[in-house]
């Protein structure tokens, strides 16, 4: 059975149904949701709070609004690379956030596991922010 491993989910903390778009398009500055794969069998240590840590600062975010979850997949197809981690990034398109900006972005994310002696894999796609919701669990 294969399992996906969630590791820094970023998401915003309002329900854009709740609020009016101009109060919502501020609050979109918050980190894009990652998924990190890695497979079952690799021995070698995700530390996610440093991993955390470096990513909040990459995309300049707060813990608060960073959640690391760790589980691990049975395997893939290694036709292209051979990475420790594959990194799946989805990110709100904002203007400011250029190709430019980004590629850097996802170089700082490669680098933040290679720190740890993890080769990472790493792709970036970009959302509207009209077309995405979030409901978190009430406190």
């Amino acid at each position: 059975s294969v399992q996906l491993l969630h590791c820094c989910r970023f998401a915003h903390t309002i329900n854009h149904l709740l609020l009016p778009h101009y109060l919502t398009s501020t609050i979109v500055s918050t980190m894009p949701l990652v998924k990190v794969f890695a497979r079952v069998g690799m021995n070698k240590a995700i530390p996610l709070q440093s991993l955390q840590s470096k990513l909040c600062k990459i995309w300049s975010t707060k813990p608060e609004t960073t959640k690391l979850i760790l589980s691990r997949v049975e395997d893939w197809t290694s036709d292209s690379f051979d990475e420790d981690c594959y990194i799946d990034i989805r990110a709100y398109g904002k203007s400011e956030r250029t190709r430019e900006f980004v590629l850097e972005g996802m170089t700082q994310v490669q680098q933040a596991f290679a720190d740890h002696d993890l080769i990472a894999n790493v792709r970036l796609e970009t959302y509207d922010g009209e077309r995405y919701f979030h409901v978190p669990p009430k406190k």
